[in-house]
Protein backbone atom coordinates (compact mmCIF):
# COMPACT_ATOMS: atom_id res chain seq x y z
CA UNK A 1 0.00 0.00 0.00
CA UNK A 2 2.63 2.01 0.64
CA UNK A 3 4.31 1.55 -2.38
CA UNK A 4 1.31 2.17 -4.43
CA UNK A 5 1.14 5.67 -2.31
CA UNK A 6 4.98 6.24 -3.48
CA UNK A 7 4.00 5.78 -6.93
CA UNK A 8 0.77 8.46 -6.91
CA UNK A 9 2.18 11.04 -5.28
CA UNK A 10 5.52 11.04 -6.89
CA UNK A 11 3.79 10.80 -10.42
CA UNK A 12 4.27 13.76 -13.18
CA UNK A 13 0.63 14.36 -13.19
CA UNK A 14 0.09 14.69 -9.56
CA UNK A 15 3.06 16.89 -9.00
CA UNK A 16 2.31 19.09 -12.36
CA UNK A 17 -1.26 19.58 -10.29
CA UNK A 18 0.97 20.40 -7.51
CA UNK A 19 3.12 23.24 -8.74
CA UNK A 20 -0.29 24.15 -10.47
CA UNK A 21 -2.59 25.10 -7.59
CA UNK A 22 0.32 26.59 -5.88
CA UNK A 23 0.95 29.07 -8.59
CA UNK A 24 -2.81 29.39 -9.09
CA UNK A 25 -3.17 30.23 -5.57
CA UNK A 26 -0.21 33.10 -5.56
CA UNK A 27 -1.74 34.36 -9.32
CA UNK A 28 -4.90 34.95 -7.24
CA UNK A 29 -3.61 36.55 -4.81
CA UNK A 30 -2.09 39.23 -7.72
CA UNK A 31 -5.17 39.47 -8.98
CA UNK A 32 -7.21 40.04 -6.22
CA UNK A 33 -4.32 42.81 -5.26
CA UNK A 34 -4.86 44.57 -8.24
CA UNK A 35 -8.41 44.82 -8.14
CA UNK A 36 -8.65 45.64 -4.67
CA UNK A 37 -5.82 47.99 -4.72
CA UNK A 38 -5.66 49.20 -7.77
CA UNK A 39 -8.52 49.19 -9.90
CA UNK A 40 -11.15 49.88 -7.08
CA UNK A 41 -9.67 53.04 -5.99
CA UNK A 42 -9.70 54.17 -9.96
CA UNK A 43 -13.01 53.41 -10.15
CA UNK A 44 -13.99 54.85 -7.29
CA UNK A 45 -12.42 58.16 -8.02
CA UNK A 46 -13.86 57.92 -11.32
CA UNK A 47 -17.35 57.64 -9.81
CA UNK A 48 -16.75 60.26 -7.39
CA UNK A 49 -16.45 57.74 -4.33
CA UNK A 50 -19.40 56.40 -4.64
CA UNK A 51 -19.13 52.82 -3.05
CA UNK A 52 -21.20 50.10 -5.01
CA UNK A 53 -21.50 48.02 -2.30
CA UNK A 54 -23.95 50.14 -0.15
CA UNK A 55 -26.35 50.60 -2.50
CA UNK A 56 -30.07 48.44 -2.00
CA UNK A 57 -33.36 48.48 -1.98
CA UNK A 58 -34.60 48.26 1.35
CA UNK A 59 -37.97 46.46 1.35
CA UNK A 60 -38.58 46.51 5.11
CA UNK A 61 -36.88 48.49 7.54
CA UNK A 62 -34.98 47.35 10.69
CA UNK A 63 -37.18 47.76 13.79
CA UNK A 64 -39.11 46.23 16.76
CA UNK A 65 -41.90 44.42 16.02
CA UNK A 66 -45.12 44.91 18.23
CA UNK A 67 -43.17 41.63 20.42
CA UNK A 68 -40.33 44.17 21.74
CA UNK A 69 -38.00 42.07 19.12
CA UNK A 70 -35.63 43.67 16.71
CA UNK A 71 -36.35 42.76 13.22
CA UNK A 72 -33.41 42.96 10.44
CA UNK A 73 -33.63 45.25 7.88
CA UNK A 74 -34.69 43.35 4.09
CA UNK A 75 -32.89 44.57 1.51
CA UNK A 76 -31.80 43.29 -2.21
CA UNK A 77 -28.59 44.34 -2.63
CA UNK A 78 -27.85 45.48 -6.10
CA UNK A 79 -24.82 47.63 -5.30
CA UNK A 80 -22.85 44.32 -3.68
CA UNK A 81 -23.96 42.34 -6.97
CA UNK A 82 -22.40 45.18 -9.04
CA UNK A 83 -19.58 44.97 -7.27
CA UNK A 84 -18.91 41.84 -7.84
CA UNK A 85 -19.81 42.12 -11.14
CA UNK A 86 -16.87 44.79 -11.82
CA UNK A 87 -14.57 42.49 -9.81
CA UNK A 88 -15.35 38.92 -11.97
CA UNK A 89 -14.99 41.43 -15.56
CA UNK A 90 -11.33 42.77 -14.24
CA UNK A 91 -10.24 39.48 -12.70
CA UNK A 92 -11.33 38.08 -16.47
CA UNK A 93 -9.37 40.72 -18.28
CA UNK A 94 -6.17 40.48 -16.17
CA UNK A 95 -6.10 36.55 -16.42
CA UNK A 96 -6.75 36.80 -20.30
CA UNK A 97 -3.62 39.57 -20.93
CA UNK A 98 -1.55 37.17 -18.65
CA UNK A 99 -2.75 33.98 -20.87
CA UNK A 100 -2.10 36.33 -23.80
CA UNK A 101 1.38 37.46 -22.48
CA UNK A 102 2.30 33.43 -22.39
CA UNK A 103 0.72 32.53 -25.72
CA UNK A 104 2.49 35.39 -27.27
CA UNK A 105 6.31 34.05 -25.66
CA UNK A 106 5.25 30.52 -26.42
CA UNK A 107 5.27 31.67 -29.72
CA UNK A 108 8.36 33.28 -29.73
CA UNK A 109 10.25 30.41 -28.46
CA UNK A 110 8.46 27.78 -30.93
CA UNK A 111 9.54 30.65 -33.62
CA UNK A 112 13.66 30.02 -32.10
CA UNK A 113 13.40 26.48 -31.64
CA UNK A 114 12.24 26.26 -35.65
CA UNK A 115 14.84 27.99 -36.45
CA UNK A 116 17.90 26.45 -34.97
CA UNK A 117 19.31 24.04 -37.06
CA UNK A 118 18.06 20.68 -36.30
CA UNK A 119 21.70 17.88 -35.38
CA UNK A 120 22.42 15.77 -38.15
CA UNK A 121 20.71 11.92 -38.09
CA UNK A 122 23.28 9.70 -37.35
CA UNK A 123 24.90 7.09 -39.87
CA UNK A 124 22.26 4.65 -38.73
CA UNK A 125 19.16 6.20 -39.30
CA UNK A 126 20.75 7.78 -43.22
CA UNK A 127 21.48 3.71 -44.13
CA UNK A 128 17.60 2.84 -42.76
CA UNK A 129 15.98 6.21 -44.66
CA UNK A 130 18.26 4.53 -48.06
CA UNK A 131 17.41 1.18 -47.29
CA UNK A 132 13.69 2.08 -47.12
CA UNK A 133 13.54 4.13 -50.20
CA UNK A 134 15.47 1.45 -52.14
CA UNK A 135 12.97 -1.46 -50.77
CA UNK A 136 9.73 0.64 -52.16
CA UNK A 137 11.43 0.85 -55.43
Amino acid sequence: MIQEFKEFALRGNVMDMAVGVVIGGAFGKIVTSLVQDLMMPILGFLTAGMDFTDLKIILSPAGVNEAGEEVAEAAIMYGNFIQVTIDFIIIAFSIFIAIKMINKLRRKQEAVAEDTPQAAPSEAQLLTEIRDLLKEK
